[in-house]
C-alpha cells in the first residue's frame, strides 16, 4: 500500500478537502499512474452530494484521468514506464458476461466497478482521480495519443466517450442531421465529434449566449429552446437528438423534432423520474433511448479519432483549492467548458 494525497468529500454535501488515501500495491497486471490532470464532471457533483443515491464516504471523485505510467506489474504487456495514459469511468468488470466479451464492459451484467464511489473485488472502496496517483489494471487503462495534450484529453475519458459512443451507435455521419441538446461539458465535445463524423450539426441551447462558440466548434446551426418558434421551425428535422442535459425536460416537445425513426438519446441523467406520453413515440416510430459510456476498446478508438481530427476538450485549468468553487460554477453553467484540475496542486 502507498499513501498518496487526494481531495475528498468527507460526507454527503460536505465541501471537498485535502486528505490522504491508500493505493494498493502494484499487482502483476497493474500500472501505477502519476496523475497529471483530472477533469471535473457534473456526475462528480451528483455523487458527492448523494444525488444519485447513497454514496460511499469519504469520496474521492474523478473519472477523467490523464497521466504517466511510472511503474508496471510483471505481467503487464500493453504499457511501459513513461507512457501517456488515461482512465475513465470504470476500473474493472466481470470480464466473463456476454457484454464484457463483446467489448461492452460498461454494460457488464454484474455491474462494472466505478473508478470511484464503488467497491472493488477485494471489498475496498475505489477512489478517483482527484489524487496524485492511481493503480489500475492495464485492461482498464487506455493510451493517450501524442497528438492530444494531456490536460485537454482528460475530459475525453468521460465527456468524449459518453458522446462518441451513442453518435457512433446511431450512425451519425454524412447525410444525418444531429442535434446536440445542451452546450456544456458534454455537449461541446458532442458538437466537435458529430461534426468530425460528418453530420450536419445543430445546437439546441436555452439561449443564444454560446452561439458563437457553438459555431466555432463545428455546429452548422444554433437555436434557443426558450423560443417557442424553435419547435415550430424544427419539427420533424432530426435523425438523432443527443441530450446532454441533466435536468427534467418536456420530452414530448423534443420528440416532435425527430424525423420518422429518429432517436432521442439521453446521456444526461436527471436525478428525478421523467414522464413521457407514449403517443409522442408511436406517431413516428421514434425512440427514446439512453446510453452509458463506452467499452475500453471504443474509448481507445475515440481518443485516436479525436487525435486524428486534432481536438480535445475546451478546458479551464484550476488548482485543487478551487474545486469547491468549481462545483458551484458548474451548477451555475459558468464554465467553458470543462474544469480540469492540475493535480500537481493537490
Amino acid at each position: 500500500m502507498t499513501t498518496v494525497a487526494a481531495y475528498a468529500a468527507p460526507s454527503a454535501k460536505a465541501p471537498l478537502e485535502r486528505t490522504t488515501i491508500e493505493r494498493r500495491t502494484v499487482g502483476e497486471f497493474d500500472v501505477l499512474i502519476d496523475i497529471k490532470f483530472a477533469g471535473i464532471c457534473h456526475s462528480d457533483i451528483h455523487q458527492a452530494r448523494d444525488g444519485w443515491g447513497e454514496g460511499i464516504f469519504p469520496m474521492v471523485p474523478g473519472h477523467e484521468i490523464a497521466g504517466i505510467v511510472t511503474e508496471t506489474g510483471s505481467g503487464v504487456s500493453k504499457f511501459s514506464v513513461g507512457d501517456r495514459v488515461g482512465v475513465g469511468c470504470m476500473v474493472d468488470s466481470c470480464r466473463e458476461c456476454d457484454n464484457c466479451k463483446a467489448g461492452l464492459e460498461q454494460y457488464c451484467a454484474e455491474g462494472n466497478t466505478g473508478t470511484y464511489n464503488a467497491v472493488d473485488r477485494s471489498g475496498e472502496p475505489t477512489y478517483g482521480g482527484y489524487s496524485t496517483h492511481i493503480v489500475v489494471d492495464e485492461n482498464y487503462t487506455v493510451r493517450i495519443p501524442d497528438g492530444l495534450a494531456l490536460d485537454e484529453a482528460a475530459p475525453l475519458l468521460c465527456a468524449g466517450i459518453t458522446t462518441y459512443s451513442p453518435l457512433k451507435h446511431w450512425n451519425a455521419g454524412p447525410g444525418k442531421k444531429v442535434a446536440v441538446l445542451g452546450m456544456g461539458g458534454l455537449g461541446h465535445v458532442g458538437v466537435k465529434i458529430a461534426h468530425a463524423l460528418g453530420a450536419e450539426v445543430t445546437v439546441l441551447s436555452q439561449s443564444l449566449r454560446k452561439q458563437e462558440d457553438g459555431l466555432k466548434l463545428g455546429a452548422d446551426h444554433y437555436y434557443a429552446t426558450s423560443d417557442p418558434k424553435t419547435f415550430e421551425e424544427l419539427a420533424g428535422t432530426f435523425d438523432i437528438i443527443l441530450s446532454t442535459v441533466s435536468a427534467p425536460l418536456d420530452f414530448g416537445a423534443y420528440l416532435s423534432l425527430l424525423k420518422t425513426d429518429g432517436a432521442l438519446v439521453n446521456v444526461g441523467a436527471p436525478e428525478e423520474p421523467i414522464s413521457v406520453n407514449l403517443f409522442s413515440l408511436i406517431g413516428g416510430r421514434k425512440s427514446l433511448s439512453g446510453s452509458g459510456i463506452g467499452g475500453i476498446q471504443e474509448t481507445q478508438e475515440m481518443l485516436d479519432f479525436c487525435a486524428e481530427h486534432g481536438f480535445g476538450a475546451e478546458i479551464e485549468l484550476i488548482g485543487a483549492s478551487e474545486i469547491n468553487e468549481a462545483y458551484e460554477r458548474v451548477l451555475n453553467s459558468d464554465v467553458r467548458y470543462r474544469f480540469v484540475i492540475d493535480t500537481a496542486t493537490i
